[in-house]
């Protein structure tokens, strides 16, 4: 899922990480901590639990190739040291999202989404609706949910396509 969002989505190189975002009553289930992360300030382990130890073949791969050896049960926010960037959510702050992710848990029993910046990369962070309708058109994403609204990509005017995938070289 890494590789994907980062070449279908986001047009950057495959290797860059993700982190998650975890409902604060399950970090501990997770990760090797238990304090509130709201703005993906702390870093922490993935418990040894969760863990995918690499196989004595695959400790012998370098640099990339290292990459796309799954190394936990959430593996697309695990980086390659098995740690992730956390962002804890809360019913209080986050209504919404709070209750996305207990609905995922409820039909995954996994408390863990995905978190990144909505953007495009070289582009500025998604402010408005304008801004995320550009970037959804702009990008792979199938579905895009703008508060109460659900806009799928084939059913949107193919004229509004935007170009962002060669608008900026890769580092």
């Amino acid at each position: 899922m890494q590789k994907e969002l980062n070449l279908k989505i986001k047009f950057r190189e495959s290797f860059r990480p993700f982190a998650p975002s975890v409902l604060r009553q399950d970090i501990n289930e997770w990760f090797e901590l238990d304090v509130d992360s709201p703005y993906m300030l702390l870093v922490s382990e993935v418990k040894k639990e969760k863990q995918i130890k690499m196989k004595k073949e695959d400790e012998n791969l370098f640099g990339i190739e290292k990459l796309n050896i799954k190394r936990s049960n959430i593996p697309a926010i695990t980086h390659v040291d098995y740690s992730a960037r956390i962002q804890t959510v809360h019913k209080e702050t986050n209504p919404r999202y709070y209750d996305l992710i207990k609905e995922f848990k409820k039909n995954t029993n996994c408390p863990v989404l995905v978190n990144t910046s909505f953007n495009v990369r070289g582009e500025p962070i998604v402010c408005s609706v304008e801004d995320a309708f550009n970037c959804f058109m702009g990008t792979n994403l199938d579905i895009l949910v703008l508060e109460d609204f659900i806009l799928f990509k084939d059913k949107q005017d193919k004229s509004l396509i935007k170009d962002y995938k060669n608008k900026f070289e890769l580092d």
